[in-house]
């Protein structure tokens, strides 16, 4: 089967323009496509248009912006032609104005490249390469809840899902008892905890966590003390050990809790505290 490749419904002319393709991945602290999906024009804009040392457009480029969704997958969010250079290194370097011919593609359009080092590329140079993956019915919003046993998000993912109040994902959380895990993906540490009727349900206590980082946990508000909210927001994910439904007595899951408490010896090598949270 033949490809359909991204030029193919750009239609870009490349013959009186210089058109180059940039590829917005993870910084080692923040996910661009967690930021895409609650803000977009921090994507589209200080992403986009931020340079390094290394000059990335000049004025009258055409610019093509992709941001990571998973390994050589990446999303369209804009493309513009850059107007002005600002003069600035390691800031917001440009100034564009969006095609707006092609707005109906931002956002929906994932497409299939398997990028090598550098981040910024001559589009003749790979355009031949860029494969379309698949175009949304609607902006991309996040993927799908995958079933309880496949939650594993991290605090971004977890804070654009509340934040966006994804339906899917919301309508699986609000009416689930649980025994979760919270991971320091840092230190190791783990943090065994439970949702039940008695404390709003899975996602009334995770919400909790994305407001403090802590959610009332008296090791976790150590940590947010010595460490910072920051230090939550980079590091810890979380994930469902075992989930019920709303019928399941609530002394069930604290039983399950405080079982997998001392199977992952969460209290004495981790941040449960007896009798907490």
């Amino acid at each position: 089967m033949n490809k359909i490749l991204l030029k193919d419904i750009l239609n870009i002319d490349s013959t009186n323009n210089v058109v180059k393709i940039k590829f917005n991945q993870n910084n080692g602290y923040d996910d661009p496509i967690e930021l895409y999906k609650t803000n977009p024009d921090e994507i589209n804009n200080q992403w986009f248009l931020w340079r390094k040392k290394r000059r990335y457009f000049n004025v009258g480029d055409l610019a093509i912006c992709l941001v990571a969704l998973k390994k050589d997958y990446w999303l369209l969010t804009t493309i513009k032609r850059i107007t002005k250079e600002l003069g600035v290194l390691e800031g917001v370097n440009y100034e564009g104005e969006e095609l707006a011919e092609f707005k109906k593609f931002y956002g929906r359009t994932i497409i299939k490249y398997h990028k090598a080092r550098p981040q910024c590329y001559y589009w003749n140079t790979i355009k031949d390469e860029v494969e379309i993956n698949q175009i949304l019915p609607t902006t991309y919003d996040g993927e799908d809840f995958p079933g309880y046993d496949k939650v594993n998000l991290t605090y971004q993912q977890l804070e654009t899902i509340i934040k966006n109040n994804k339906k899917d994902w919301v309508n699986a959380l609000k009416s689930q008892k649980a025994v979760y895990l919270l991971t320091d993906t840092d230190t190791g540490k783990l943090y065994v905890g439970s949702a039940t009727s008695d404390n709003g349900m899975l996602l009334s206590r995770w919400t909790d966590y994305i407001l403090n980082g802590h959610g009332g946990n008296e090791g976790l508000k150590e940590l947010v003390k010595e460490k910072g909210f920051e230090h939550i927001k980079k590091y810890f994910t979380y994930s469902i050990i075992e989930n019920y439904n709303a019928k399941v007595d609530d002394s069930i899951i604290l039983e399950r809790e405080y079982w997998w408490m001392n199977v992952l010896k969460s209290r004495s090598c981790g941040y449960n505290r007896n009798g907490s949270k």
